[in-house]
């Protein structure tokens, strides 16, 4: 059969429109399309490449993986899972794990254990759950109402109760709208998908104070920034900040689909037997190949070069825009970078991805004003130079 983008239209439903594009094979952060042609990956999947395309030690571990066991109902446990969960929590400050498939799912999982450890211990008044504008936590009905983004949840009926948002980075919103009906406070320790927003110290330290003043629990949606993104293990360690329940996917299989919930056992005790469930939650290939992902990326040389890279990437996007002017900063933490359009070019995110494709370069966009890079926390300097070369070549192109 010939695969071509025409296909896409006739088999797919149109909620993507994919890039003409068709790639067939990666390596490191090198992906060749159907004709051949040649491409720097700066998007890294969304942030979940974490290795680049092919690594060695993931493709190891799932080969050998692939020749003892695939999958195990739950009534079941196996060895990857358990390697795996053992050494997430002696890497963080969780006890307990809880597996599913994607970030959307460990969201909800936590978001569910969250409601139920308040019911049990305050009872059904404690129902509250807070979120920030331009949050995003994933596209369950539930995830999606929690996120702060209506046009990604309105349409679709009657949405989920008892969900508040409050302006990210400003104490006194949430303090308005926390109280002790509050079971949760879900924030991302870095927005993604709302324009690669960071949070000050003072706003993260006084979520945390204020959850713990109203017995709240606080839930840190790590999905795209952990495991080395921001280089540390997980961004929570670089804000000083713990939270009580973490969710983490994305990079976790370093492209094979595989999401987990970390919590402390006082909260986690609360997810019983029967409470909630994932039929490929634990599957033993996808926690084989997660276990070498962070393995590899728990190293303090690699935590420490995804903060050289990061320099590398200010660095140069900072050189283009003395030239062509086009942003109005370059913001991020560690291989999360945000380059936000400046108000003549507001708007145009996409232009500008569209015009690196054109030049060989793989780009991301957060929202209509800002480009976004997630590349392979390994990728080679002289890959994100030339990267950087074809951007700048794409970035002549949109502001003419």
């Amino acid at each position: 059969m010939q695969v071509t983008r025409e296909l896409f239209d006739q088999v797919m439903v149109p909620n993507y429109a994919p890039a003409k594009v068709i790639p067939v094979r990666g390596e490191g952060s090198r992906v060749w399309d159907q004709q051949g042609q040649e491409y720097i990956d700066f998007a890294g999947g969304i942030a979940v490449n974490c290795l680049g395309h092919c690594h060695p030690a993931l493709v190891k571990a799932l080969q050998e993986q692939s020749e003892k066991i695939w999958h195990l109902a739950n009534v079941m446990t196996n060895e990857p899972a358990l390697r795996l969960a053992k050494k997430l929590t002696d890497a963080t400050f969780a006890d307990q794990v809880y597996y599913a498939n994607s970030g959307a799912e460990a969201n909800e999982a936590a978001l569910k254990l969250a409601r139920r450890w308040a019911l049990d211990n305050y009872g059904e008044h404690k129902s509250q759950i807070i979120s920030f504008h331009k949050g995003f936590h994933g596209r369950t009905f539930f995830t999606v109402t929690v996120g702060g983004q209506a046009a990604y949840s309105d349409g679709f009926g009657p949405k989920p109760g008892d969900i508040v948002h409050a302006e990210y980075n400003n104490l006194d919103s949430l303090r308005e709208l926390i109280s002790d009906n509050t079971c949760a406070v879900m924030m991302e320790p870095l927005q993604g998908e709302g324009g690669i927003i960071p949070p000050t110290q003072e706003f993260a330290q006084g979520v945390r104070e204020l959850c713990d003043q109203h017995n709240a629990l606080l839930i840190f949606d790590e999905v795209q920034t952990g495991v080395g993104r921001t280089g540390h293990l997980y961004a929570y360690m670089g804000l000083g900040v713990t939270p009580d329940i973490l969710s983490t996917a994305k990079a976790l299989g370093g492209g094979f689909p595989i999401g987990a919930m970390l919590t402390t056992k006082a909260i986690g005790d609360h997810l019983k037997i029967g409470t909630h469930g994932s039929t490929y939650g634990g599957n033993p290939l996808a926690c084989a190949v997660a276990e070498a992902a962070l393995d590899t990326v728990n190293q303090p040389e690699v935590l420490e070069g995804v903060k050289t890279r990061h320099q590398r990437y200010v660095d140069g996007l900072n050189a283009i825009n003395e030239k062509y002017s086009v942003f109005s900063e370059v913001r991020g933490q560690g291989l999360l970078i945000g380059a936000a359009l400046n108000e003549q070019y507001k708007g145009r995110a996409r232009d500008f991805l569209q015009a690196s494709l054109a030049e060989n370069l793989m780009v991301l966009v957060a929202g209509a004003d800002v480009v976004r890079f997630a590349p392979s926390l390994v990728i080679p300097e002289q890959d994100i130079d030339e990267g950087l070369q074809r951007f700048e070549r794409a970035v002549a192109k949109v502001a003419g």
